[in-house]
């Protein structure tokens, strides 16, 4: 609801077990600049450029993949968006949250510095700033 991202649409738990139709190059390409200098097009945009971009928007914006690069995790997913397709996006950025916290708990239990464990802290901080903002009655525009 913080998001407004699809939460009804049926789940497709298949849809990350799924291979993607093409591939991606990924690796030695020098992060995510070498990657969009690699993938960006001067012509019409098709389905699957639409894909490659959709692919760098979960990775590095919505589930904040841990590595400094790209990776073709989300490729699967990234195909069926840019195809028009439809997947419950706010269970899996969820899971996720959820995936992150279990880490933190993990390391802060055993003492351990936290360290770059990737995953989306946005969410985390939006969802404390929603909730700080609501717990301790703060208007921020006064």
């Amino acid at each position: 609801m913080l998001t407004g991202l699809d939460i009804s649409t049926a789940d497709n738990s298949h849809l990350f077990d799924t291979k993607p139709s093409s591939k991606v190059e990924t690796h030695a390409i020098d992060g995510w600049s070498g990657y969009i200098q690699k993938y960006r097009k001067t012509r019409p945009v098709g389905e699957r450029e639409q894909a490659i971009f959709l692919n760098m928007w979960l990775d590095k914006f919505v589930f904040c993949g841990r590595s400094a690069g790209p990776t073709s995790v989300y490729l699967s997913a990234a195909e069926r968006l840019a195809n028009g397709g439809r997947f419950p996006l706010s269970r899996y950025l969820l899971g996720s949250v959820y995936h992150l916290l279990h880490q933190v708990a993990k390391k802060l239990l055993l003492g351990q510095p936290i360290g770059n464990l990737g995953g989306p802290w946005w969410f985390i901080n939006m969802w404390l700033s929603v909730h700080m903002h609501k717990r301790l009655e703060f208007n921020l525009f006064t």
